[in-house]
């Protein structure tokens, strides 16, 4: 990319004319295999976890004691 690149959205963005904006730039441009693999990845952590309840859930009451 040069320096005086320009950025083109690839639809209307609905700003106002000078409007200041913060932008985040990200490649989407990642392989399918990255992405699958680290699907295969997270699947397999997910059924090492273990969340098991060893008791009752506490009570709306409990969750929102402010003392």
């Amino acid at each position: 990319m040069t320096p005086r690149s320009v950025l083109k959205p690839a639809r209307e963005l609905g700003l106002h004319e000078q409007q200041r904006v913060r932008l985040i730039v990200e490649p989407i441009d990642e392989m399918p295999e990255d992405r699958n693999a680290a699907l295969a990845r997270l699947r397999a952590s997910i059924e090492r976890m273990q969340f098991f309840s060893k008791g009752p859930l506490p009570t709306r009451e409990e969750l929102h004691d402010r003392a």
